[in-house]
């Protein structure tokens, strides 16, 4: 699937924890830091470690997608993200709150 994502005030997309939020300013960088959090567990194994009983938490959202791509075009005020992935719209979302928090959109989902 091709996820088309917005982040519509870049500097405010970052997650609740700042170990594990964005760090990055531009599009490439937030396309980087995305392509990694798809395509390997680091990410929701550093988030599952918080956790009070990981062993409880769905199994499913440590799925990852070696293959993931992710792309980003810096806008005058607002960074648009292609994802193209195979991962379920659950992780991908679940990634992208960690990462961002609530500051990202979902424009559209496309076969890819």
């Amino acid at each position: 699937m091709r996820y088309h994502i917005r982040l519509p005030d870049p500097s405010a997309a970052r997650g609740d924890i700042p170990e594990l939020a964005f760090h990055s300013h531009g599009a490439d960088g937030f396309a980087e830091e995305l392509q990694q959090a798809l395509r390997t567990r680091t990410l929701f194994d550093r988030w599952n470690a918080r956790q009070d009983d990981p062993e409880d938490v769905d199994p499913a959202l440590a799925s990852i997608d070696p293959n993931a791509v992710v792309t980003g075009q810096q806008h005058d005020l607002h960074i648009d993200l292609t994802v193209d992935t195979q991962l379920p719209s659950t992780v991908l979302r679940h990634r992208l709150h960690l990462l961002a928090g609530d500051h990202w959109q979902l424009c559209d989902v496309t076969p890819d």
